[in-house]
């Protein structure tokens, strides 16, 4: 099987568990070209993974050889780079979250819906081995009825962590903790749960940093069928814990909670697995393991070659991007949000 050739664009902070992912693959992908802005980015990710690099984007679109592009930059740089993926007719695999605003956000993924090419998004926490088999769990029934379901990301960036230039604005990220952090968990969420069709909340800057947009979130949220839950999502929680996520059915109960999922039934059995590819709670944001990376890219590969959807297309998405704009507006409003 002949290799799919791929550029990436954007060598920062994300570019690592993603460079690792693709020498793992490396009998079904070949980096065709590297680009960042930056010299030196290009010339430590070059020496470091042993990738080819060019000095402007344009050498990746205007290649008819390269069929996929993987874009690693600013949420505030996503749609122009999908649109000229699109234009040139290639698969794009783009980092979360997908744009700075849910407007931004639709249009995009509409541009890549028009052009028909694969657009998939790196929300790598639905590819944790505990995740898939809570989601089993669910679809068997052996939880029964949902009648609650909660998400909690306690994080910990330290001040030095958005006295980086951009980090933590509307202009370049879009958000703050909801946007940048806790999406990986409440996309698992609702994932599992659906998306809830009312939201109450507050989010406010705290008195932890100095930056543009929230720190702290917490809301109570109902779903269609009448269950409740709550969000709690910060970057203020020092030293940092893993996420977590709670599930009460009719029939038992189950916790996912970083790298470990436990179940409890009311027959009186329990069920729980362990993941060690965990972390990225604490202040090195980038402190964990690649294996759920090379997950979302192998799926990737595997989309293009099977013409069928990415597990996490645009439209799944836009799930939870109206989700956390849903957050965000009924903590400014003050009122009840309807989904």
């Amino acid at each position: 099987m002949a290799k799919l050739r791929i550029g990436v664009i954007g060598l920062g902070m994300a570019a690592a568990p993603h460079a690792k992912s693709l020498l793992d693959l490396k009998d079904r992908v070949e980096v065709a070209a590297a680009f960042s802005p930056t010299p030196a980015r290009r010339k430590s990710f070059s020496e470091t993974y042993g990738f080819a690099t060019c000095d402007v984007a344009e050498t990746i679109f205007r290649d008819p050889s390269i069929a996929a592009v993987m874009v690693l930059t600013p949420p505030n740089t996503h749609l122009e780079l999908v649109r000229r993926a699109a234009e040139a007719g290639k698969h794009v695999l783009l980092e979360k979250p997908l744009e700075i605003t849910q407007e931004r956000a639709e249009v995009l993924v509409e541009t890549a819906e028009r052009a028909r090419i694969k657009l998939g998004i790196v929300l790598q926490h639905r590819f944790r081995p505990v995740s898939e088999a809570l989601a089993e769990l669910i679809n068997e029934g052996r939880l029964g009825e949902i009648v609650s379901a909660s998400a909690r990301l306690h994080n910990w960036r330290p001040q030095s962590y958005y006295d980086q230039p951009g980090r933590g604005t509307l202009a370049r990220d879009g958000g703050g903790v909801l946007l940048t952090q806790a999406i990986h968990t409440l996309d698992l969420l609702v994932s599992l749960a659906g998306v809830p069709e009312e939201v109450r909340a507050y989010a406010a800057t705290s008195k932890v940093h100095r930056m543009e947009t929230e720190d702290l979130a917490m809301a109570a949220i109902r779903f269609a069928n009448g269950a409740i839950g709550t969000v709690s999502a910060t970057t203020c929680a020092y030293p940092g814990h893993p996420d977590e996520i709670d599930i009460i059915g009719t029939r038992g109960m189950a916790r996912l909670g970083g790298r470990s999922l436990t179940a409890s039934f009311h027959d009186g059995s329990e069920s729980s697995l362990e993941d060690d590819a965990a972390g990225g709670a604490g202040a090195d944001p980038m402190a964990f393991p690649h294996h759920h990376h090379r997950a979302v890219l192998a799926d990737f590969l595997d989309a293009i070659a099977g013409g069928r959807e990415p597990r996490v297309n645009g439209r799944e998405a836009l799930k939870v991007h109206r989700f956390i704009a849903s957050i965000l507006s009924a903590a400014e409003s003050g009122r009840t949000q309807h989904l």
